[in-house]
Order: C-alpha cells, then sequence, then structure tokens
C-alpha cells in the first residue's frame, strides 16, 4: 500500500505535468517548426562540367536523367555564371561573395596554404549564425594550412576554419597529389611509419613516375602530369608515403556519397548546409566500371553518367529521409569543359557531334561565354517555380541570396563585396538579374545586359595553355560582341563601338577599385 503521502505527492506531480505539458509540448514543436523553417541547402558543384553536357541543355550523346529531373521540377537558367573559368578562383567567389582578383586567386598546387582569411565570412560562417550545420565534401582545391602543410600532423587552418562544422575532402584535384582524403584535420588512413612527402619541384621518394615508366599507367600523359603514379594514373607534382591512404579513383564516387549520406542523417532534424564538390568530371577520367561503356564519347562521356547518378543517389537519401520538400539544391558547375587536359584519354577522339559548351565558343581557361556559362538548376519542391529563366546572375551571388534567404543582413564593413541579393531570381519569382557581371579567365571580361566586353590581354598566358583545344580568347585589342545578336562570339564589334568600349574598361576598372 503506498502511504498517503507518497500518493498524495504522486497526484501533485501528475496534476502539474498534466497541467504543464500542453504548454511544454507545444514550445518543442514551435523549436522543431523554427528549425525547419529554414531549408536545408545544399550546392552540388560539379567539375569542368560544360554548358551543354548534360541533357536537359541539349547534350544527345550523353543522358542526365537525374539532373534532368531536377530541371523539370525545377528552375533551370540559361545565363548563370560561374565567376571565372578556372576552377580556384570560382570556388573563391563561392564561398566568399567576392571576385577572385581581390585576393589574387589563381589555379593552386596541392600544397598550396589557405587562401582564405579565417577572419572573412564566408557562406558557411554566415549561416551558422543563423543556425545550420555545415559541411564540406568532396573537391576542395583552396589551399591548407599556413605554408606547406604538414599531411603527417593536424592540418590547420582549413574549412574548419573558413566556417564549416565537418569535411572530408581531397585537398586539390584529381591530377595532383597528394592523393588521399582529409578528414576535418587528418589524412584519413595514414600510417605514420610510412609518412606523407609531397613536393612540386623535384621527385621525392622511390615511387616510380610517368615519365619513368609509361608502361605502368592507364593511360598515358603529358610531361606536366607524369610524376608519381597512383593507381595507374600519373599526377602533376611528386610524392612518397602515405600509400595505405592512397584514394582509388574508380571508387571516389561511392566513398564521397557515403559522407554526404552520413552527413544528411546525422543533422537531419536541424537545418544544414553542403557543400557537395564533386571531382566528376576532372581529368584523370576514371569512372567505376558499372558506368564504362554508358556512352560513345568514351571516359569522359562516362563520367559524365556517373556524376548524374550520384546527384540520382544524393536526391534519393533526402526522399527516403523526407527532407526533399524543405531543401534548397543548387546544381551548377565551377567553370567551362574542356577535353585534352593532360591525359590520352580519347576524349577528343571521340567526341562526335557532342558540344560541351553547347552554342557557346571557349571553354575552361577561356575568356569567352563558354568559359563561365554554366548549367545551373534550383530545386525546392512547391517554393521554386517550375520553368525556365534567362536572368543574368553569377555564382558570387549566392552568399547575399543565401542570407536573405535565412533573415541575415547585418555584416562587417567588406564582407561579400561583389554579392548581390538574387534569391528572388533563383526561386523563380523574378527574371531580373544583374545588369553587369564580371567575368574572370586569364584577362578581364564584363556583361552589360546583352554586351560582352573582352579586355585586352596585358600579360603573358602560361605556356601550357598553348597546346588546349579551346580558344582562349586572348588577344591584344578589345572584343566586344552582342549577345543577342551573335551568341557564339564570332563577329568582333569594337571598332564599331568605340564609346562602348570605353564605356566598359571603365566599369571594369570601376569594379576593380571596389572596395
Amino acid at each position: 500500500m503506498i502511504p498517503l503521502q507518497q500518493k498524495s505527492f504522486k497526484y501533485l506531480v501528475g496534476s502539474v505535468l498534466l497541467f504543464t505539458l500542453p504548454f511544454i509540448l507545444p514550445s518543442c514543436k514551435q523549436k522543431n517548426d523554427a528549425a525547419q523553417n529554414k531549408p536545408n541547402i545544399i550546392i552540388i558543384y560539379a567539375d569542368d562540367l560544360g554548358y551543354g553536357d548534360l541533357s536537359c541543355y541539349g547534350a544527345t550523346a550523353v543522358k542526365t536523367p537525374n539532373i534532368d529531373a531536377l530541371a523539370a521540377n525545377g528552375m533551370k537558367f540559361t545565363d548563370a555564371h560561374c565567376a571565372a573559368s578556372t576552377c580556384t578562383p570560382s570556388r573563391y567567389a563561392l564561398l566568399t561573395g567576392s571576385y577572385a582578383f581581390r585576393n589574387n586567386a589563381a589555379i593552386l598546387p596541392g600544397d598550396a596554404p589557405l587562401i582564405i582569411d579565417p577572419n572573412q565570412e564566408t557562406v558557411p560562417s554566415m549561416l551558422k549564425k543563423a543556425g545550420y550545420v555545415t559541411g564540406a565534401i568532396g573537391k576542395w582545391h583552396l589551399g591548407m594550412g599556413n605554408g606547406k602543410p604538414n599531411w603527417n600532423d593536424s592540418i590547420a587552418p582549413g574549412p574548419i576554419e573558413v566556417g564549416f562544422d565537418y569535411s572530408f575532402l581531397m585537398p586539390a584535384t584529381l591530377d595532383r597529389v597528394p592523393t588521399v582524403y582529409v578528414e576535418n584535420h587528418h589524412v584519413v588512413n595514414l600510417d605514420l611509419a610510412d609518412p606523407i612527402e609531397v613536393n612540386y619541384d623535384k621527385k621525392v621518394g622511390n615511387d616510380p613516375t610517368g615519365l619513368e615508366h609509361p608502361e605502368m599507367l592507364k593511360m598515358l600523359a603529358d610531361t606536366q602530369h607524369s610524376g608519381t603514379i597512383v593507381n595507374g594514373i600519373s599526377r602533376i607534382g611528386f610524392m612518397k608515403g602515405g600509400h595505405k591512404a592512397y584514394w582509388k579513383d574508380e571508387e571516389i564516387s561511392t566513398v564521397l556519397n557515403n559522407k554526404t549520406t552520413e552527413f544528411i542523417k546525422k543533422n537531419k532534424d536541424q537545418p544544414f548546409f553542403l557543400y557537395y564538390a564533386l571531382p566528376n568530371i576532372h581529368v584523370p577520367r576514371a569512372p567505376n566500371v558499372k558506368f564504362v561503356g554508358s556512352t560513345t564519347m568514351g571516359r569522359r562521356g562516362d563520367d559524365i553518367v556517373q556524376m548524374d547518378w550520384v546527384v540520382g543517389e544524393l536526391m534519393k537519401t533526402l526522399k527516403d529521409l523526407n527532407l526533399e520538400e524543405n531543401t534548397l539544391v543548387i546544381f551548377t558547375s565551377d567553370n567551362g569543359p574542356v577535353l585534352d587536359d593532360g591525359y590520352a584519354d580519347e576524349a577528343v577522339a571521340k567526341i562526335g557531334d557532342h558540344k560541351p559548351a553547347g552554342i557557346y565558343k571557349g571553354g575552361k581557361y577561356s575568356a569567352y561565354e563558354g568559359g563561365t556559362r554554366m548549367p545551373t538548376i534550383a530545386f525546392w519542391p512547391n517554393k521554386i517555380k517550375k520553368g525556365e529563366s534567362d536572368a543574368l546572375f553569377s555564382q558570387v551571388d549566392f552568399f547575399a541570396s543565401f542570407a536573405k534567404l535565412v533573415g541575415l543582413s547585418d555584416f562587417k564593413e567588406g564582407t561579400a563585396p561583389d554579392s548581390k541579393d538574387m534569391l528572388q531570381v533563383i526561386l523563380g519569382n523574378s527574371k531580373t538579374g544583374r545588369q553587369e557581371m564580371l567575368e574572370e579567365s586569364f584577362t578581364m571580361g564584363v556583361r552589360f545586359d546583352e554586351w560582352k566586353y573582352i579586355a585586352p590581354q596585358t600579360s603573358k598566358a602560361p605556356d601550357w595553355l598553348k597546346n588546349k583545344d579551346i580558344e582562349i580568347g586572348l588577344k591584344t585589342e578589345p572584343q566586344l560582341f552582342n549577345l543577342n545578336n551573335d551568341p557564339a562570339e564570332a563577329y568582333n564589334l569594337a571598332e564599331q563601338y568605340p564609346d562602348k568600349v570605353e564605356k566598359f574598361s571603365d566599369l571594369i576598372n570601376n569594379i576593380i577599385a571596389k572596395k
């Protein structure tokens, strides 16, 4: 028998709980609702994918049904751009809201220090202020450490110091050493008895190189890409040690997808930002065996199919976790396409009628539209209108647009100086984009409405550019094109419109002078 005092106490506690429970439960629900009011944000960032490389953008030699589904049920943009025609500058601009020239950002070697100032506001650090958990998975190529990284110890600063809560990355590109994954601050599967050493000037260690042993290669490479051989592929630079930590190219997409699934499952009950920087379709192209032969275009075409599968798996994870309805997904690329980029993978020989940049001239490295006009799709069920938009905007605008989305506006002076709020454009509520926009390559270009101006080349281009299979657009005279009448940039109108040449030259100078 329970004593009366205990009965009374139990009754009192129960009464209090019954009385207070209706007030407690709504507060928990309100907290969950508040979290759900802020959508998850995922940027899927392809590598070297051109405007014409997807079937939803007109490709017929390759089918991309998963990305096509995003386009069919979201907003497909026809005049959206990366900020530069090469990878490191584009990535810098996307994450900082600042054009890359402001930090002299250029293509980095694999052992470069971090080029983003940890004191600088970034997309992930901004979103963390709004309650987001942030993750970066895939290709980094923005440098790590303060000098030459010590790959055998804690590697910092890096993604964690610029706003990411979690990172699982390849430090640079697939064709550069070190060929290892870095999770947060450490190389994955590192054996300290086999320490890593990286050198971009001279050979280190006894591992074979492509120049020494071409018979060991899965595909031949040019001199620049004939350093240390890893997984039957020679790379830029030299490396010794770290053998247990080496990635296997054919398994990278599966490894990265598994990491994205883990990140999403772990953070499904709070708003998250995921920067998923795909290594596809950068060289060396080594798709998994299940994708080999998917197209008639060889490795490059098959790697596009693999990339589409990656996107499909990610979207399946969102759907399985009931997150699709509350997730803004942006699919785009870091710069224009390139076929022959150092490896004999038959990308040129098997191209057929496929046009990687669509109707546009140029590609990766190029000042022409093919260098920065990117396939870009925004998907958010019931929030983004379905359709197609020709609004002009740049990836540098993601910072201001996401800030508006999550209700942030108070930033210190100098934050994201080049980013403009394009949220209504991304949502499909407006087709009024930018009037002017800078395009960086090995020279400067500017878009102004339908006009495209390319400034004269003022410095010597790298020697290796001479071997590329694309029109780079570097000339000693100014170039001016009307894209409405001449989207292929075939007719230089600079001599006919000297007033516009002067106007657009001044515009570039004004953008550069802006603090």
